[in-house]
């Protein structure tokens, strides 16, 4: 059994930086988090992919948050990090961590219940 929880949303003025912490809970053992990432859904849009990194540190992200936000983890802790720097309102949307699992059917396919970040102009 794997569970995410996010933490760290809230709001902010633009310009201003959040950092988001996602914790798994793993009950058992035998497997690992390959990829592990951050998603957002902005009001009236589909979620959309913000940034991933693999197992060996292996960074990407999204074009738009290039230079602005910043993707970590830490392996022995099953965690992983997302610094949110330099603010905009359209960056406001919740933020959802996912996990691939080493004993998956491959993807992302585990997921937190999400946290709100609202940038205020």
């Amino acid at each position: 059994q794997v569970q995410l929880v996010e933490s760290g949303g809230g709001l902010v003025q633009a310009g201003g930086s959040l950092r988001l912490s996602c914790a798994a809970t793993v009950s058992g053992s035998g497997f690992r988090f390959n990829a592990m990432g951050w998603f957002h859904r902005a009001p009236g849009k589909q979620r959309e992919l913000v940034a991933h990194v693999s197992y060996d540190g292996t960074t990407n992200y999204a074009y738009y948050v290039k230079g602005r936000f910043t993707i970590s983890r830490d392996n022995a802790k099953n965690a992983v990090y997302l610094q949110l720097n330099s603010l905009k309102p359209e960056d406001t949307a919740v933020y959802y961590c996912a996990a691939e699992t080493s004993t998956g059917p491959g993807g992302f396919d585990k997921w937190g219940p999400g946290t709100q970040v609202t940038v205020s102009s």
